[in-house]
Parts: C-alpha cells; structure tokens; sequence
C-alpha cells in the first residue's frame, strides 16, 4: 500500500480474460466519482500479484469458508502476520486476496474479473479505502461510497455469504486530518451494518494510545501492522468473526 502515490492508471482499462491481460482506452463519460469506477492495476506489482491470487482462487477450488479481501494492510497476514493467519485462519481455510495499494476502485474490478470465481464462501472479511484516503480529489462521500460498492458487488455476487465490514484504521502517528477524514467514513459505514448480512466492526481505536499516538511498536511506518497488530486484530474480530462462522472462538 502506497498511500501517498498518485493513481497508478493514466487513462487505460484492462480487458481480462482469465488472467490474461489487454490494454485499451477508458469511456470519457464515465461518472466523476473515481472510487466506484471499476479500474485495474496497470503496474507490474499490482497486475502480477492479481494473476497469483486468479491462480490461488482456482487452486481452492471453491473450499475458502473465509476469505479476507483488502490491500497491503490485508496482503501482510503473509508477512508479518503470517504467525497469527496460522493460528486463527488456516484451520479454517480462509484465502488471501489483498494487494498492496489497492484502492476501491481496484478491489472492484478485481471482484468483475476471476476474485470470486467458483467461490462460496461462508464470510467474506473486507478491508479497504484507506488508500483513498489520502488523495484529496476524493471526499469522505467518495471514499464512502467506492467502500459500498464494493459491498453491495459482494452481497450481489455472493448472495449466502456474510460480510464483516471492518472500519479503515487509524494512520499516521499523530493527530492528523486524514485520519479524520477516515473517521467520518466509517461513521457512515455503521449504516450498513443490516444485523443479517452485513456486519460492521471498528476496532481501529485499540491501535491508538492514550495520547492519540501510534506506537510503532504497533505499526512501525504508521500505516502497516507489525505482529502485535495483527495479534490484536485478530483478538479484535475473534469473537464476531467466530459468531458469523458457528465456530467456537479461537483462544488468544
């Protein structure tokens, strides 16, 4: 996740067939809000990452009871919290398809082209907006309304499977107008928390401590989650997570 880079498109579209990949010229009159346009990745980190999770998504052959959908934040249960995804996920099947710096637009597109392909999953875990956070170009509306679509896409193509909508978390080490900015998203994101289908959850304030700063203990760029925070977002979310499954809950 790079969220301070520019948009990583200059007027291109990708037309995907399987995972094979075409360039063409986006339609002009597309509407002006740039978080709901489904766009893809054109550069070779993004495109090559998305054919490795086509390529995972077929592999799974539709077994995934979770699957956890995001950015680099979400991409990172590979990394650093490789240790914790063993503990709590692994046993339940659950499949990876976070790409680093991936915005709304992007997890949209990805959702038209092979992410969700032959997969029935019981809950799908979303991530996402932070990276539409920092672009100014975007309001709160915006960002607000690229994390709906990409709920109400979910909810479209996989009618049986619950959502557990987590809020963006905090960013940056101290007080900041961007971490308002996100505030004011999730805000509104509650509402679409529907008690069946849709479940809303925000943890993001355990990440913060008593004086409104990031420790980097917890995220050591401020942004990305060392193993500790993917300790606590994984206590965070347990016992939600294991409600919607019927499992009883994973013990810290």
């Amino acid at each position: 996740m790079n969220l301070f880079a520019r948009s990583p498109w200059s007027g291109l579209a990708i037309l995907v067939v399987g995972c094979t990949v075409a360039f063409g010229q986006t339609n002009p009159s597309s509407p002006s809000n740039a978080c709901i346009i489904p766009v893809p990745r054109t550069d070779e980190r993004g495109t090559n990452r998305y054919v490795q999770l086509c390529q995972r998504v077929k592999d799974c052959q539709g077994q995934a009871e979770v699957i956890f959908l995001g950015d680099s934040i979400t991409q990172a249960w590979e990394g650093e919290g490789k240790e914790v995804w063993t503990k709590y996920y692994a046993p339940r099947h659950a499949l990876n398809l976070g790409i680093g710096s991936d915005r709304t637009q992007h997890v949209l597109w990805r959702l038209d082209h092979g992410h969700l392909a032959g997969l029935k999953p019981k809950v799908v875990v979303v991530l996402i907006g932070v990276n539409n956070i920092p672009d100014e170009t975007y309001t709160p509306g915006m960002v607000l309304a690229g994390v709906t679509a990409v709920v109400e896409k979910l909810r479209k193509t996989l009618p049986e499977t619950k959502i557990l909508l987590l809020g963006i978390f905090p960013f940056h080490e101290d007080f900041h107008p961007q971490r308002a900015k996100a505030l004011q998203v999730n805000q509104a994101l509650h509402k679409l928390d529907d008690g069946q289908w849709v479940h809303f959850l925000d943890f993001g304030y355990r990440f913060i401590q008593p004086d409104g700063k990031i420790s980097k203990d917890m995220m050591p760029d401020f942004v990305h989650l060392t193993p500790t925070g993917y300790r606590l977002w994984a206590e965070a979310m347990e016992p939600k997570l294991a409600a919607l499954l019927g499992d009883p809950p994973v013990k810290p």
